[in-house]
């Protein structure tokens, strides 16, 4: 079978999307305090421009509810890996060009956040709707290619830097942009579905209306919240908190956390029909407070960064797991439910980092204080999970009743 009809060739097409969208939300954290040094940019212009990354992502994921069906999926799709291409590019020129290094910064992070933005919201839906069975299983290995792309991002990037030296980061930076270019093309090719028929997807309204509609919106922002905080701000925390080596902050902060995010979301893709998704998620949550605790208060740097890898183990199913329950609990929700929550989950990964940065910059650059604070998002966690729980319980016990009803006439 070639590109035009198999649909193995569009989940891989997917996969490769969120490589593409791990490329443009890790590369530039490896390069905050070469930023720095560098530009002489301060720690509250950078904490911008990672604010200013998935602020743009959110904006796209609200735009995306209309424009997404209007254009269609395949349009959309090949746009938003030009949009990342483009923008990767124009890191690596636009800094030096400019008067200012800052505004070249921003003009490519506004770029190639406008096309992560779309990616998130098209992906999820793309894989749902493709004739494949064990749906949660499909769902977390789709969300475990983020994090495989994020340590590939780090590991290569690292050995770059180690070989050719951290000034060389604008040639990488253009060499990045090949692989959601090439995406692109192969976007163009392979077949799409639809996830619901044309007209019979839940509006806003509808979803709005629906009391556990919200409850899943809380877990998108404290999911999102809980993972960025700890994995935008971990090569730093490492690198200025924990006094190792740069190689050393970023192998052991952002990649240890990267690969055992991605191996979690490996796991429950591989024993989904054996575990219970929601208490496999507050299990989760427990633990992402635990090792936050763990990293910022052990007095011992190697266990801090173990912490730091801990979180990404304990964040994992967070999110794949709210649109899997999303999914079943709301199976018309179509576009605009999964657009929402892509945005509400860009909205979390904007307040995490963010967080954690306004606060440092508060205590004199402390990053410990600054993660401390991101604690609250794991432990709003716990309590939304438990709610969740209670209403899909409550939502299953009338479908049961109303199923007994409808067989007694």
């Amino acid at each position: 079978m070639g590109l035009s009809d198999n649909y193995n060739h569009t989940i891989r097409a997917c996969y490769v999307g969120y490589i593409s969208q791990a490329i443009v939300n890790n590369f530039v954290p490896l390069l905050f305090l070469t930023f720095q040094k560098t530009y002489k940019i301060p720690l509250s212009q950078i904490t911008m421009l990672v604010s200013l990354n998935f602020i743009i992502q959110l904006l796209v994921d609200l735009l995306s509810v209309k424009l997404v069906d209007r254009i269609g999926y395949r349009i959309s799709a090949v746009a938003a890996h030009l949009f990342c291409a483009i923008g990767l590019i124009g890191l690596g020129i636009l800094p030096d060009l400019m008067s200012s290094p800052f505004p070249g910064l921003t003009l490519s992070v506004i770029c190639y956040a406008i096309g992560g933005g779309m990616i998130e919201v098209l992906v999820s839906p793309i894989v749902e709707a493709c004739p494949t069975e064990k749906k949660s299983a499909a769902m977390s290995l789709l969300h475990s290619f983020y994090c495989w792309g994020s340590v590939g991002v780090i590991l290569i990037s690292t050995v770059y830097f180690a070989v050719f030296g951290i000034n060389h980061w604008r040639i990488l930076s253009m060499i990045w942009a090949i692989v959601p270019a090439v995406n692109a093309v192969i976007f163009a090719k392979v077949p799409i579905r639809a996830l619901v028929e044309e007209g019979k997807g839940l509006g806003l309204r509808q979803l709005f209306g629906m009391k556990i509609f919200w409850v899943f919106a809380v877990l998108m922002v404290c999911a999102g919240a809980s993972e960025q905080a700890m994995s935008q701000w971990a090569s730093a925390f490492a690198e200025s908190g924990l006094k190792v080596s740069k190689t050393v902050g970023d192998l052991a902060g952002p990649c240890f956390f990267a690969v055992l995010m991605g191996t979690s979301r490996a796991l429950h893709a591989r024993f989904s029909e054996k575990t219970d998704l929601i208490n496999l998620m507050k299990l989760s949550a427990v633990l992402c407070v635990f090792s936050y605790l763990l990293a910022v208060f052990s007095p011992i740097p190697l266990l801090a960064l173990f912490g730091c890898g801990l979180c990404g183990l304990s964040v994992g199913i967070l999110w794949p797991g709210t649109f899997s329950l999303s999914a079943k609990t709301c199976p018309k929700g179509g576009t605009a439910m999964f657009a929402m929550f892509a945005l509400f989950g860009d909205l979390g990964c904007t307040l995490g980092p963010a967080l954690v940065g306004t606060v440092s910059d508060q205590m004199n650059g402390d990053l410990k204080t600054g993660l401390f604070s991101a604690v609250i998002f794991p432990v709003l966690l716990i309590g939304g999970i438990a709610v969740c729980r209670k209403m899909t319980k409550e939502q299953a016990a009338d479908e049961e009743m109303k199923t007994e009803s409808t067989a007694g006439l």
